[in-house]
């Protein structure tokens, strides 16, 4: 098979004079296409440029989430070519040269774009939605289903407009957990300062209490939070699947405590202090006109600047900085008094992680993960990391793992919770984790 590479741009030198000194005309040289791939163009003749359509090969740009990124081999920068009559080699590029992007940037054409102002309900009466007897998120007057494109061609504003929509279904979970699981808030750290940064979990009345077994639930990274598995579920399946409220209430009706963890809300944004930097025209012995000059330039590169990150981020009205909230470790503790870890469709790695040989003997006595797969539910699956032993989910869908799994992961908590009882040690624990921090832990 031959080996696919990017082939540098070839140009066409002018043929040589003839020999009765008769004056050619130049030969048209064949040029990159700046817009629509290659093309003959005449070397005298300027052609416009569109760079906002530009082929450009931007390695490690920021782009929209969901977005695929593919780095083209060839040149380590990137390269934005300007007119196809200049004769100038092309030069390299970065996003950090700001000035510079910001000035191939059609600024004006961005702001005549028709978009909607981002501005959603923050209710699902708002949104016209509400959940139905089958736990389905459903249209109020048509009864159908969430809808993504609402508004064709406006795949931002849409996005967004789920986006905020997540965050009303973030909220609606915790008032199931509290109303209809008879959870209770916490706050942590619990011995947190007043000005200290703090989170919060759920707790069931006798999840401290329960002298024999106890249930964390932890779900995955990304935009889910406590009692969630996967927001898309939610939205477009229904709460049974998406989130971790059949596992709390069958937990407790076999006599567990329950205690729900929120590890994505690990941090609180806080506006960044501003700080004053002293321009250095204003110490500069330049003449007043030359300043002023300088300073209209320097100003329209500022509002260019700041128009553009509007319009990457809009709801971004300030700069933030993150404050993370205390967290501890307490291997010791795990390790005494959990019994059993379930984790589904995990992307751990006990290297990077840099665990002991005493933690990977554990994991593999006291862990199992239930991946996705296309085999049946309970399957083995080979690992390639010895860690635990892993095995498949019934299902090949990431997000439906937790659900998929859920009476498999049961029967694991009950014959590890029996094997724990019969050895006559008096506390039992077991613990369910999805992708990296997701999961269900029972311990006592």
């Amino acid at each position: 098979m031959k080996k696919a590479t990017l082939s540098s741009h070839r140009i066409l030198s002018p043929s040589p004079p003839s020999a009765t000194g008769t004056k050619l005309t130049p030969t048209p040289r064949l040029l990159p296409g700046c817009c629509h791939g290659r093309r003959r163009v005449r070397s005298d003749v300027p052609v416009p440029c569109r760079p906002r359509k530009c082929n450009s090969n931007l390695v490690g740009a920021r782009i929209p989430r969901g977005k695929v990124i593919t780095t083209a081999r060839g040149s380590s920068t990137g390269e934005l070519e300007g007119h196809a009559s200049s004769r100038q080699p092309p030069q390299p590029c970065s996003w950090g040269q700001s000035s510079d992007l910001l000035s191939r940037i059609d600024l004006d054409e961005l702001m005549k774009k028709d978009e909607p102002p981002l501005d959603f309900p923050d209710t699902l009466e708002g949104f016209e939605y509400a959940f139905n007897e089958k736990g389905q998120l459903r249209h109020i007057k048509t009864g159908e289903p969430f809808v993504f494109n609402y508004r064709e061609d406006l795949h931002r504003w849409n996005q967004k407009r789920y986006e905020a929509l997540g965050e009303i279904i973030t909220k609606y979970v915790y008032e199931l957990l509290e109303k209809d699981c008879n959870l209770k808030k916490i706050s942590i750290p619990v011995d947190a300062t007043e000005n200290e940064p703090k989170s919060f979990i759920f707790m069931s009345e006798d999840a401290l209490t329960n002298p024999q077994k106890l249930m964390v639930l932890i779900h995955g990274s990304g935009v889910v939070r406590a009692g969630q598995w996967a927001r898309r579920l939610i939205i477009n399946e229904d709460l049974d699947s998406g989130t971790q409220i059949p596992f709390i209430k069958r937990a407790m009706d076999e006599g567990y405590g329950v205690i729900v963890l929120n590890p994505n809300e690990n941090y609180i944004e806080v506006e960044k202090p501003k700080t004053h930097v002293q321009s250095s025209s204003d110490s500069s012995d330049e003449p007043a006109e030359k300043r002023e000059r300088k300073d209209k330039v320097s100003k329209e590169t500022k509002k260019r600047r700041d128009f553009y990150e509007k319009y990457r981020n809009p709801q971004r009205e300030k700069e933030m900085m993150q404050l993370y909230i205390r967290m501890i470790q307490r291997e010791a503790d795990v390790k005494s008094k959990v019994t059993a870890v379930a984790l589904t469709d995990s992307v751990h790695n006990v290297w990077h992680q840099e665990a002991g040989k005493t933690v990977r003997e554990w994991m593999r006595e006291n862990c199992c993960n239930w991946v996705s797969s296309s085999e049946p539910l309970d399957t083995s699956v080979e690992s390639m990391l010895p860690d635990c032993p892993r095995v498949s989910a019934g299902t090949d869908r990431h997000e439906l793992t937790s659900w998929k799994s859920f009476p498999s992961i049961f029967k694991f908590f009950t014959e590890a919770s029996e094997a724990k009882t019969s050895s006559l040690k008096p506390a039992v624990t077991a613990a369910l984790a999805p992708n990296k921090a997701r999961g269900a832990v029972s311990a006592g």
